[in-house]
């Protein structure tokens, strides 16, 4: 016979059933959650602000290098100075006669109280960037018929004189404080005052490469390099990152032997991306002897450093694919690599594709291990080939980072943006291919 105050079965006693919280210890709880989820709001504030603080310091220094100043002069194509010795203009003469002459007979013209004042004179000639001549070449060979005519030719300021315009030099200040003198002012105001100058959108940034004027200064050859590189990076570590993450998951024996190979591949994925640099500074170039800043050799280094985050991506991808696919493939007869090529590698792949794209992102923005292979090189050519001296973004931020004159700062916070935008469009199709393909089990 039960006794009648017993409790049902199933339900709990007095002795464990649970307090009710009531009174001071609920409003304790709640205002402890509510502490704690302010906490967490303003962390997010926080580090919301610290990135905008950031991206607006990179902008605000990095928008002016978008444009660029140029001046218009007459330039007087004189047959005496590009043809001297007469007869039929050829070519190889044109090739070897000083352009830069005439953008200086044209300043000259100009304001002829500085032709007889040596020290005026250079004043004078550093209105206009020292490689103006470059564009007046390529106009007569490109059209031999300009010579013995004048033309009005938009020649480039030089880089001081272009800070100066966009604002950067205060004109305020005294002549020793600033590196725009007064008279460099007075023939500023001039053309400025004719409507001689202006500003327009500065396509040599994106289609120059580098150069010791910051005006002439582009990032073609480092975008370039930065694409060299991330190819061989990407055809090596892709199909060899996939290959042995599909052989850890689906077909190693779980021993020690692979615990270790487990093991390893995550202590690689924090080693410092400098070893990785050292290692292609002991092997491919002291071993193998291949060719110093080279992005056949940046990939191969990179493509180290990327291997095992492809591993564990990868992997991580694999185990996501319900056991239920591998036993119906399996049932159905399918041979076990016919299983994971068929059916658990074409699901796995859209979270294989993204940790490889992170991966390449993560490439883009190194600039450790290529400094020590020889990347961090002034180089003016645009590569044409694996083998052709190169260098990428990062290391082109770093190159121009070093350089004193205003010029090269904007040029730096510039290619910033641009590395950044790169980051975010990867980043961004790594996210896009997860919600395409993604599949919820």
């Amino acid at each position: 016979m039960t006794d009648a105050t017993s409790s049902p079965q199933g339900a709990p006693t007095d002795a464990v059933r649970r307090p009710v919280l009531t009174g001071p210890h609920l409003r304790r709880r709640y205002a402890t959650e509510r502490r704690f989820r302010m906490l967490g709001l303003g962390s997010v504030i926080v580090a919301g602000l610290i990135l905008l603080i950031l991206l607006g310091s990179i902008v605000s220094k990095g928008y002016s290098a978008f444009w660029q100043h140029y001046v218009d002069l007459d330039i007087v194509f004189s047959e005496e100075e590009l043809n001297p010795d007469g007869g039929p203009v050829e070519l190889e003469t044109l090739q070897r006669a000083n352009y830069l002459a005439l953008v200086r007979d044209a300043l000259k013209q100009e304001f002829p109280e500085a032709a007889g004042n040596r020290r005026d004179r250079r004043t004078l000639y550093g209105m206009v960037s020292p490689n103006s001549d470059i564009l007046l070449r390529n106009m007569v060979l490109e059209d031999p018929s300009l010579v013995g005519t004048t033309q009005t030719v938009s020649i480039k300021l030089s880089d001081d004189m272009d800070t100066f315009a966009k604002g950067y030099i205060d004109r305020d200040l005294p002549e020793s404080d600033r590196r725009v003198s007064d008279k460099e002012i007075t023939w500023y105001d001039h053309f400025d005052g004719q409507g001689r100058i202006f500003a327009t959108f500065n396509v040599d940034f994106f289609t120059s490469g580098d150069s010791r004027e910051p005006e002439e200064a582009g990032i073609f050859g480092a975008l370039v390099g930065s694409i060299l590189t991330l190819t061989v990076t990407l055809l090596v570590s892709f199909p060899i990152g996939v290959m042995a993450a599909v052989y850890l998951e689906e077909f190693a024996p779980k021993n020690k032997f692979t615990d270790l190979i487990e093991v390893n591949i995550n202590n690689l994925a924090a080693v410092p991306s400098i070893v990785f640099g050292l290692l292609g500074l002991a092997v491919f170039l002291n071993f193998f002897g291949l060719p110093r800043s080279a992005p056949v050799v940046g990939g191969l280094v990179l493509a180290l450093m990327t291997l095992p985050t492809i591993i564990i991506a990868s992997r991580s991808a694999l185990k996501a694919v319900p056991p239920s696919i591998r036993e119906a493939a399996l049932g159905l007869g399918a041979s076990p690599l016919q299983v994971v090529t068929h059916h658990v590698l074409p699901l796995a792949m859209p979270g294989i594709l993204t940790g490889t794209i992170i991966g390449m992102a993560q490439a883009l923005g190194e600039t450790a291990p290529l400094l020590m292979i020889g990347m961090v090189a002034f180089i003016v050519d645009i590569p044409q080939g694996f083998t052709d001296p190169a260098t990428v973004l990062p290391v082109q931020v770093y190159i121009w980072a070093d350089s004193p004159e205003r010029a090269f700062v904007e040029r730096t916070s510039a290619a910033i943006m641009v590395l950044l935008g790169f980051l975010v469009l990867m980043n961004a199709i790594a996210v896009l291919l997860r919600k395409r393909f993604e599949r919820r089990w």
